[in-house]
């Protein structure tokens, strides 16, 4: 069986991942796999400091913070175990009955790697607990689990909707061909209405470029339309989004001259801070 690993912070996101994540796994008949992943500082156990100097007060009062130490690691554990519980109530009302549930230690990507091979994407939300406070940007988490990931990443939303209209982001780049395969092989995408967008101001290479998509799509029995626009994609992706009633955006990681070792594509990064919908990352 597939597997999805979701990953969860407790921030205002995760009851949406939870819900994208379900609906994916519906369509794959997938596994979940619920992940939290406690900080190297949230996990610290506490150091015992009461030997390393010899006075009194300061004895006593390297205990009492070793001890405030041992309280916030358990604090911060319980918590876990809370968000991961709660995703499995929600998991479960959204009939997914094959929840696993993972608390870890230590670095996130580490944590994610264990999965290599196993899982067949990730979902996590677009930004994390700091949401409030860091509107204009992506959760670094999520930076960092584009960077690192083998399989696709669905970035959700705050909110959660069902999603029926999708626009695919085309720019024939190698991470955008990517997408067009795996799409083509994936059950997900079946009776759902699919949008090829191809932005450029050669208007004939990029009705060509956007039909080469929706033929690969078209040949799997995927339903697919091709549209050109001129201008910035930024632009006209959010203008789209805005104005149209897409449900999800499709993208590759990367465009044609990004440094792909170093960042995700500036595009991507763009669309992902401003659009109210989902977005599917492949690499």
């Amino acid at each position: 069986m597939d597997k999805i690993l979701t990953l969860l912070d407790g921030s205002e996101y995760s009851e949406s991942v939870c819900h994208h994540t379900a609906w994916i796994a519906q369509k794959l008949n997938a596994h979940v796999v619920a992940m939290h992943v406690l900080g190297r500082r949230e996990a610290a156990p506490a150091t015992d400091l009461s030997g390393a100097l010899r006075l009194g007060a300061r004895t006593a009062l390297l205990e009492e913070l070793s001890a405030l130490d041992e309280q916030r690691a358990k604090l911060a554990q319980a918590k876990g175990h809370a968000i991961l519980e709660d995703a499995k109530k929600i998991l479960e009302k959204d009939d997914i009955p094959s929840v696993t549930l993972r608390l870890r230690k230590g670095d996130l990507l580490d944590s994610v790697r264990e999965f290599d091979g196993e899982i067949r994407a990730i979902t996590i939300g677009k930004r994390g607990e700091g949401a409030d406070f860091a509107s204009g940007h992506l959760g670094s988490n999520l930076e960092r689990i584009v960077r690192i990931s083998k399989v696709p990443v669905f970035v959700a939303s705050r909110e959660f909707r069902p999603i029926s209209k999708v626009l695919v982001a085309y720019d024939g780049s190698a991470s955008a061909k990517v997408a067009i395969e795996r799409m083509s092989t994936s059950p997900v995408f079946d009776d759902l209405d699919i949008c090829v967008l191809c932005v450029g101001q050669d208007s004939v290479k990029a009705q060509k470029t956007a039909d080469e998509a929706v033929a690969k799509l078209s040949a799997a029995n995927i339903k697919a339309s091709s549209r050109v626009e001129a201008g910035e994609p930024e632009d006209v992706l959010s203008k789209l989004v805005a104005e149209e009633g897409f449900d999800l955006l499709v993208m590759g990681a990367y465009g044609h001259s990004r440094i792909r070792t170093l960042i995700i594509g500036s595009t991507t990064a763009a669309m992902v801070q401003s659009v109210k919908i989902p977005v599917l990352l492949y690499k």
